[in-house]
């Protein structure tokens, strides 16, 4: 790590009051030039700590940046992880209200709901699989916050990945007769097509970002009990809304799942 336990603390304290405050602020790279990714999860799990000895329950965790469309659209050449708060979760059809939200984007995800403990190194595609309880479409708010949404990749890891909000829909299946790397997926924004895409824009396979995910929580010592819900991260790329705009997502075998703002 380059940077100091103080100043990592410091950092946590800064993006979280960010968060709180819906307020966009410089990334922390430009005055920490020398941060790592190491340092970037270090200020990302002391918020997690934080906001857990305040009474927030994690509920799940999300994988960023596993597309390729996602990756040209930020600027970012590699897949990360945050966490998902208790509050973060809205329900299907919901209006947020985009007073508390900076300049928020909603991208299309596939959801996984664990059954039992994942741990790694070595975890892969087959021991995901093995573990999943069902599957089920789901839809992310991204809200980065940083100025421009513009960071670096140590800057957007300490960022816990941009989350913001999500929601879970559809149907809740098992994976017995889905082949989740050609599902396929229609985004529309207040009616009309924003973007298409299918399962294996996702690492090649949505399960691999599971298996990513638990790798690197590895590195900490960490695993993925069982319950865990994972989003496997936008399978294409984010769309921008604001007061007014609805976001459907519809999905092959999956159904469909909505968010709105006000």
């Amino acid at each position: 790590m380059a940077l100091s336990k103080e100043t990592v603390s410091d950092l946590a304290g800064f993006l979280e009051r960010a968060e709180l405050e819906a307020r966009a602020v410089p990334q922390i790279s430009l005055q920490h030039p020398g941060i790592t990714e190491e340092d970037g999860y270090a200020i990302q799990h002391e918020i997690r700590r934080r906001k857990q000895a305040r009474g927030t329950r994690i509920v799940g965790i999300k994988a960023g940046l596993t597309s390729r469309a996602k990756m040209k659209q930020v600027g970012v050449d590699q897949p990360s992880y945050g966490f998902l708060a208790d509050y973060f979760a809205v329900n299907d059809g919901e209006r947020i209200d985009i007073g508390k939200l900076i300049h928020p984007r909603v991208e299309p995800e596939i959801a996984f709901v664990l059954n039992r403990e994942l741990e790694g190194p070595g975890c892969h595609i087959g021991a995901v699989l093995a573990a999943t309880d069902f599957v089920m479409p789901a839809l992310e708010v991204i809200d980065s916050r940083y100025e421009n949404f513009k960071f670096d990749f140590p800057s957007v890891v300490a960022d816990n990945s941009s989350s913001a909000r999500f929601v879970l829909g559809g149907r809740c299946r098992a994976l017995e007769d889905l082949d989740l790397r050609t599902i396929g997926l229609v985004l529309e924004k207040n009616g009309e097509p924003f973007s298409f895409g299918a399962g294996a824009a996702v690492l090649g396979h949505p399960a691999a970002a599971v298996a990513m995910v638990v790798n690197l929580l590895a590195r900490r010592g960490e695993s993925l009990p069982a319950g865990t819900l994972v989003l496997t991260g936008g399978v294409t790329e984010a769309v921008p809304v604001a007061a007014g705009d609805v976001v459907l997502l519809r999905t092959q075998s999956l159904g469909s799942v909505s968010i709105g703002f006000k």
